[in-house]
């Protein structure tokens, strides 16, 4: 097998052979299209069994991201709750192994939803149906117990969007690469008009379609990825980070990589409705969420940007239609969180 960037395979075979139960060598190690900060990997073994590794990105990257072991962590204590996530299986401290701490989950079957065309094949019915079940995975998220499963000391409880603020303020410092009026705006309006927190919860970081598995035979949410933005804080702001990427039908496709805005999918203000009929939640000012939610997904665009431009994405390829409209996309994203501060 030839060599395959952000996998030593000599060493990771041996580990793998000694820390995963059932896995029987050689393995087979396929890139995950579509992964932009974590790289993700489905590994199929000897006897066509199938698992999957994460580990970070293969060059430099900004300092709390791309944790290995607190993902690993996170998505174990979710596992104990209703919450569908993949299986846990190992986590690889040792840098020795493979250059950077990774970890092994089980492979779930399901459909990424991460264009219309993925939803096309669905009937209406079953699109309403994994609208209705995204929110109601998320609802279900916000009302754990986090004590109960561990996670009580993952982060502080209180003060989650301004520290969120801060944070994120910082990062687009240390990854920016032009200077973008916009984004410092929204963070000036953004500190000046903190809201309360509704109560404090497990908050995803990245919770849409295109970051879970889905049943389409039966609209049903199969497992929830990519915990790596996770912390606790304010619930509303996953659910206004939905909205940055939620197209009511009939309307403008807001991001091309989502499925929403075809015949079925239930509008964002019934999502709305139907999480603060669930939690009992106020949602009065859900707009501010909704533009925080874009205004660090432009940060985040920007750092993903960066990262391409620096050749730390492993062997992904990237045209330079592609390169262009991570630019102009974090440009979209902070004009789109100024307007809806307006």
């Amino acid at each position: 097998m030839s060599d395959i960037v952000g996998i030593d395979i000599p060493k990771v075979t041996a580990w793998l052979s000694d820390n995963v139960e059932g896995a029987v060598a050689p393995f087979q190690f396929d890139i995950i299209a579509g992964g932009r900060s974590n790289l993700t990997f489905t590994v199929t073994d000897a006897s066509d069994t199938k698992f999957v590794l994460r580990r970070p990105p293969t060059g430099s990257v900004l300092a709390t991201a791309h944790d290995m072991e607190r993902e690993h962590r996170i998505i174990s204590a979710v596992g104990l709750t209703g919450v569908p996530v993949p299986e846990t299986m190992a986590v690889c401290r040792d840098i020795e192994v493979n250059g950077a701490p990774f970890y092994v989950m089980a492979y779930v079957d399901g459909v990424v939803l991460d264009s219309p065309e993925r939803a096309e094949p669905m009937s209406p019915e079953l699109r309403r149906a994994a609208g209705e079940h995204l929110v109601d995975v998320l609802a279900d998220l916000h009302e754990v117990d986090i004590d109960s499963i561990g996670l009580g000391d993952l982060a502080r409880r209180e003060g989650y969007i301004e520290r969120q603020v801060k944070r994120w303020t910082t990062q687009w410092e240390r990854s920016k690469t032009r200077e973008l009026p916009a984004i410092d705006e929204v963070a000036r309006r953004l500190a000046r008009n903190l809201p309360r927190q509704e109560g404090v919860s497990i908050a995803h970081g990245d919770y849409r379609f295109g970051n879970m598995l889905v049943n389409t035979g039966t609209g049903r949410i199969a497992a929830v990825l990519d915990w790596e933005l996770c912390t606790l804080g304010d619930p509303l702001a996953d659910v206004g980070y939905v909205g940055v990427y939620w197209s009511d039908p009939g309307e403008e496709q807001l991001r091309a990589n989502d499925p929403t805005g075809i015949d079925g999918f239930p509008t964002y203000s019934e999502l709305v409705e139907r999480y603060a009929n669930r939690t009992g939640r106020e949602m009065g000012n859900i707009g501010y969420y909704c533009a925080f939610g874009a205004w660090r997904l432009a940060v985040i665009s920007e750092g993903v940007y960066a990262r391409y431009l620096n050749g730390a994405m492993g062997d992904q390829e990237i045209d330079r239609e592609t390169l262009a409209s991570f630019k102009e996309g974090t440009e979209r994203l902070a004009d789109d969180a100024l307007e809806r501060l307006s």
